[in-house]
């Protein structure tokens, strides 16, 4: 299935019912826009659709949404499409990316894994020492052998 990117429109809808809330971070999802807090996405874009993160309560008030899956088969638990007709509706779309963020606050936060440069550079010296030192028995061997 091509990539296809999300329409301007449903974008421009998007952004204006992201919450004002300094600790969401905006950062791609499967190549969309998406909406983080504590590191759970909660509210994001895919192709043409707004996906949101909802407790059990909400997902069952939400009419017409529907499981959210990114590869047919393969739906995300908790995560559901918004119907077209409230994307069209910024103030109806805000209020369900509301909830999805008021949800999101009652998650853990995920650990973060980012890595200093001197963390990274210090794993490629110890993957190239691996790498020589496997040559190297690998040349000992081819040696031993033609003795």
């Amino acid at each position: 299935m091509p990539w296809e990117k999300t329409p301007p429109e449903i974008l421009a809808a998007f952004d204006a019912a992201a919450p004002d809330d300094p600790r969401v971070e905006r950062r791609p999802m499967f190549g969309y826009r998406a909406l983080f807090l504590g590191g759970n996405m909660f509210a994001g874009t895919f192709r043409d659709q707004v996906v949101v993160r909802l407790g059990d309560t909400d997902r069952a008030k939400l009419k017409g949404a529907v499981p959210f899956a990114p590869m047919p088969g393969r739906p995300m638990r908790n995560y559901v499409v918004v119907p077209p007709a409230t994307v069209k509706r910024t103030a109806e779309l805000s209020k369900w990316i509301d909830r999805a963020h008021a949800h999101a606050k009652l998650l853990p936060a995920k650990a973060r894994t980012a890595r200093t440069k001197a963390a990274k550079a210090k794993i490629a010296r110890a993957a190239a020492a691996k790498t020589a030192a496997a040559k190297k028995g690998a040349t000992k061997r081819r040696a031993t052998k033609t003795n």
